[in-house]
């Protein structure tokens, strides 16, 4: 399955020339001319990788907003204005996983988006597996002893969280904020309910045991 790679660049003639070169290298592209366009293909589609041109943005990304679910990790390249050391410091320390000044060679823009999808494949890992439960994160399927489950998006995104920990507790507000971008537990019964039928669903027999709540806590996968 080719890597979606998001090209957040207000430039357009620099946008589709990106957008040409990385079809023909084999990946999945994604196009945004505005940063509210790229935020919401960010959450909708699931890149791999952004490549995008603004500090700004890269932020917005990594800090998330009240409402909205994008994977706050997705690796990023920042296309810095300049080949200024100083500008790619701060991109770095502002969350970039690598940052490349202009002007810069396709060939090498290509090399790097590699590593930082080579590293951070390697860092997550693609298939998660507990027990019996197989996720595989790059195609979005999950099997209980082969069987097919199929979940909506979001019980998709909580049964990831939980089984890339699988015996850990996590607390509702960590995952208020990481599966849905709260940054309150508010009133809300949205993780109850979510991880009520995701429980249905993954429990196939009344041997399985998948997402346990723990009381005044939160919830773990495993028992």
């Amino acid at each position: 399955m080719p890597s979606a790679v998001l090209v957040a660049e207000l430039e357009p003639e620099t946008r589709e020339y990106l957008g040409r070169q990385l079809h023909d290298d084999g990946f999945d592209v994604l196009r945004a001319a505005r940063r509210g366009e790229a935020l919401d293909l960010a959450e909708q589609a699931r890149p791999d990788l952004v490549l995008l041109e603004e500090l700004e943005l890269c932020l917005r990304l990594r800090q998330g907003e009240p409402g909205r679910s994008w994977d706050r990790n997705v690796p990023v390249i920042l296309l810095s204005p300049s080949a200024d050391a100083v500008d790619r410091v701060r991109a770095l320390d502002r969350g970039a996983d690598d940052a490349l000044g202009r002007p810069f060679t396709y060939e090498e823009l290509l090399a790097r988006i590699r590593a930082v999808l080579r590293r951070s494949s390697a860092a997550n890992g693609d298939v998660l597996t507990a027990g019996e439960l197989v996720v595989d994160r790059r195609t979005r399927r999950v099997t209980v002893r082969e069987a097919v489950v199929s979940l909506s998006a979001k019980e998709f995104d909580l049964l990831a969280r939980l089984a890339s920990e699988p015996s850990r507790v996590f607390t509702k507000e960590e995952l208020l904020r990481e599966v849905w971008g709260f940054r309150a537990l508010g009133r809300t019964r949205t993780l109850e309910s979510h991880a009520s039928r995701l429980r249905r669903k993954l429990n196939l027999s009344s041997a399985d045991q998948y997402v346990v709540n723990v009381w005044g806590v939160g919830y773990r996968l495993l028992d």
